[in-house]
């Protein structure tokens, strides 16, 4: 009953095992992948693997680190994969000040164009911010009434930020760096952030939880997540695992496109 909400499996490290790795995972337990494009190549990779595989979906957009050299036409391509029933957001969008490069203005306006594409073809964004806090919250705000719905990416920040974006109705993508001992400030964040707003994610190769900290990550791994999830709410893990499944069909509008 596990739904992986943000995964990479179109990475290069996942090429000698992938299809392999895939059917083997949903044969443990993993209903649903929604694979996120973080370049122009990777979401063309997305869409292939959504293809493919009847239990994977795609996100197409183009993450902030990779922005530079971004043009009107791969925007428009993007906008045309949207009659693409398996395509169910766009993303991962957003700004990533942690390096140097792109410039903050280019992240800044690819960011807002890919908001406006969200705004025009009506799909939810999924949002990658890290090291810019207020640029995100401010522009996602200006933002608030074109929008059909966001989730934070791999969820950082502090319980103060986490209240904005609850009374701006979002979603909160949390993974394996809840498992991990320094987790504190997140651990207060996932206290207070409602069951209902939380929807599970690998980040997959990246931050595998406990104890497979520093390994590859995978969308079975999302067992541990829930498991700590379910300590920090008080619940059964399994009420956690059926609860973030429904969040997640919610947010990706999954039953909607399985009727379609």
């Amino acid at each position: 009953m596990i739904f992986d909400t943000h995964a990479h499996y179109d990475d290069e490290v996942f090429n000698e095992d992938r299809d392999k790795l895939l059917k083997s995972i949903k044969n443990n337990g993993v209903d649903f992948i929604v694979n996120v494009g973080a370049s122009m190549d990777s979401t063309k990779k997305a869409l292939e693997l959504a293809k493919k595989y009847s239990f994977i979906y795609a996100a197409i957009g183009v993450h902030p680190s990779e922005t530079e050299g971004l043009c009107e036409q791969d925007m428009q391509w993007l906008k045309e994969q949207v009659s693409n029933k398996k395509v169910v957001a766009i993303g991962e969008i957003g700004l990533d000040y942690y390096w140097p490069e792109p410039d903050q203005s280019i992240q800044k306006k690819w960011f807002e164009r890919q908001l406006s594409l969200a705004s025009e073809v009506k799909l939810p964004i999924v949002i990658h911010s890290r090291d810019a806090a207020k640029d995100t919250l401010d522009i996602l705000k200006g933002w608030q009434k074109e929008l059909h719905g966001g989730v934070i990416h791999c969820f950082s920040y502090t319980k103060e930020i986490a209240r904005e974006y609850l009374n701006m109705d979002y979603y909160f993508g949390i993974g394996g760096v809840l498992t991990f001992k320094n987790a504190r400030k997140l651990i207060e964040a996932v206290e207070y952030i409602p069951i209902e707003r939380i929807l599970l994610e690998t980040d997959c190769p990246y931050l595998a939880p406990e104890p497979y900290r520093g390994k590859r990550n995978q969308s079975d791994y999302i067992d541990f997540v829930a498991q700590k999830l379910s300590e920090i709410k008080g619940l059964k893990k399994e009420e956690v695992l059926m609860c973030t499944m429904e969040n997640a069909r919610e947010f990706y509008r999954i039953d909607q496109k399985e009727r379609s």
